[in-house]
């Protein structure tokens, strides 16, 4: 039997990953079955199985691919650029819903809690190295806000649809200035 090489087992389990995500941002987690993942992924059972134990595990995969679009400055056209893929992402990929249904799912589960304690962890840290200048202390305030800022953006864009970033972009840069 001929060894199957490593990125064609990369590119089954992306594949599941990008079905579970659609298929979770459009019916969400709970009326989401795995026979639902194998028909949006067009992969059987046994293989969906083989890369993953449960649906938990999958949605704790589409987690650890945060997106890695995160602006290198905190300058308005950064911020913009950033927010602009935010909301890119939402109206084309369901991304602000499928964020929205991980905190629903982290308020009632201590794993996915852990996973988006981490992620916001690794935020503010993001936001904390981009103001090398201020006060530590003060660096972490603003570093929580921002990221407060960022996540209600996502979730008034699950909600509301698209929305127009601009006037996030002055909070942010408000925010960063004070």
């Amino acid at each position: 039997m001929p060894k199957v090489s490593q990125a064609h087992l990369d590119a089954r389990r992306q594949q599941i990953i990008d079905a579970a995500r659609t298929r979770f941002a459009t019916h969400g987690f709970a009326r989401t079955s795995m026979t639902d993942l194998v028909e949006a992924s067009g992969l059987s059972i046994g293989a969906i199985y083989r890369y993953f134990k449960s649906k938990d595990e999958i949605i704790a995969a589409i987690c650890g691919q945060a997106s890695q679009a995160f602006p290198a400055e905190l300058s308005a056209s950064q911020i913009h650029d950033f927010l602009q893929h935010v909301r890119t992402v939402a109206r084309e990929e369901g991304h602000a819903r499928l964020v929205a249904q991980i905190y629903a799912e982290a308020a009632i589960s201590p794993s996915f809690a852990a996973l988006v304690r981490c992620q916001l962890e690794e935020l503010r840290e993001a936001v904390v190295a981009l103001l090398p200048g201020h006060e530590p202390a003060r660096a972490s305030r603003v570093a929580e806000a921002f990221v407060a800022l960022c996540h209600g953006y996502t979730q008034q864009l699950a909600v509301r649809g698209d929305l127009d970033p601009a006037p996030f972009v002055a909070a942010l840069i408000a925010i960063t200035e004070s």
